[in-house]
């Protein structure tokens, strides 16, 4: 009887202990939701809405003032490295690009070219809204070549390169003064790459899969124009100013940046230039953007003519003295140029 007595004490006390725990329990997690709650308060009151990035309508490109760019390339004769040529329209092409308020770096250099020769070269950077982290990269090459290897008569003599160099650096002009006139939600580098086509003479089509050529962009990509330097990706400009000309998604391009190359191709299928802008994967080639993916780890294509007669990335008059003002079509310049300008002015 004793027994039971004790044990029915026992009992009550653990009851009343149990419900001093519940009741403990039950206050320290209503204390704990009360905390979250005025945590989620807090969160709510410290959070900024950070406005939209504003919508920047895409210029017009001018394909007439491209085509005077272009014209006042050539005009200066022949730009091959270490000539008198070379050296005015390096001066022409900082000032101009100065003109439109860009921060521009002459980045000089030397490199030694296939035959011995020490190529004095100025590789031109013009910075666009330096303040903006982020940015992208277009480019081109401005130098010409120093023969005709390509021709049947003076092969020796140098060429006027108004396609081969000087169309994509007069595209580049016109953004760039459009880039000047319309500020975009992103930085821009205009790179115009020197001693680009300064190689080794081929006896096919196909240019040699070496280091003789793109010695600018090589030294660049070595010695970027400012430490820590990784924009989001390049686009380069190579021979885009040919009558009916096409560009195809080059293999280097596809295999470093394919989903730039999808960006740039379906900017121009909105823009109406698809039928310059083909949906097709063709060979890879050597040129600047190889070593700018290489090199320099920064994702990188080529918009880059390419002939379906040869199944080569090179327009018809490449490397000879065909390759002057009468085969550059301001239509053509065109479709590059508000292409570009399209992904530029879409980007955030």
């Amino acid at each position: 009887m004793e027994f039971l007595k004790k044990y029915a004490v026992c009992s009550m006390q653990y009851a009343v202990a149990g419900n001093y725990y519940l009741r403990h329990s039950l206050l320290l997690t209503a204390c704990c939701l009360m905390f979250a709650s005025c945590q989620n308060e807090n969160e709510k009151t410290n959070h900024v809405e950070l406005p939209p990035a504003k919508v920047v309508p895409t210029p017009d490109f001018n394909a007439d003032s491209a085509f005077r760019f272009v014209k006042q390339q050539v005009d200066f004769g022949p730009r091959v490295p270490n000539s008198a040529a070379h050296a005015k329209c390096a001066d022409y092409l900082t000032e101009k690009l100065k003109s439109y308020k860009a921060e521009v770096i002459v980045q000089q250099g030397e490199a030694t070219a296939f035959d011995g020769k020490v190529l004095k070269m100025k590789n031109i950077i013009a910075q666009f809204y330096p303040e903006k982290q982020n940015r992208i990269i277009l480019c081109a090459h401005w130098d010409t070549r120093p023969f005709a290897d390509q021709d049947k008569v003076d092969v020796n003599k140098p060429i006027d390169g108004a396609n081969d160099g000087g169309s994509g650096v007069g595209v580049l002009l016109e953004v760039g003064r459009q880039l000047a006139a319309s500020q975009p939600n992103i930085g821009v580098d205009i790179i115009l790459f020197d001693a680009e086509d300064y190689g080794q003479p081929e006896s096919g089509m196909q240019k040699e899969q070496s280091n003789s050529y793109c010695l600018g962009s090589q030294y660049w990509a070595t010695n970027k124009h400012r430490k820590d330097y990784f924009p989001r990706y390049a686009i380069l400009l190579d021979m885009v100013g040919a009558p009916n000309a096409t560009f195809t998604m080059e293999g280097v391009s596809m295999e470093y940046a394919s989903n730039v190359v999808k960006k740039v191709w379906d900017a121009a299928a909105k823009t109406g230039y698809s039928s310059y802008f083909v949906y097709e994967k063709t060979n890879p080639i050597t040129d600047d953007h190889y070593y700018i993916n290489t090199l320099g780890e920064i994702p990188a294509i080529d918009i880059i003519h390419y002939d379906p007669a040869t199944k080569y990335h090179f327009a018809p008059v490449w490397h000879t003295h065909n390759d002057n003002l009468k085969n550059i079509d301001p239509k053509t310049l065109k479709a590059v140029g508000q292409t570009l300008l399209e992904v530029v002015y879409s980007s955030n």
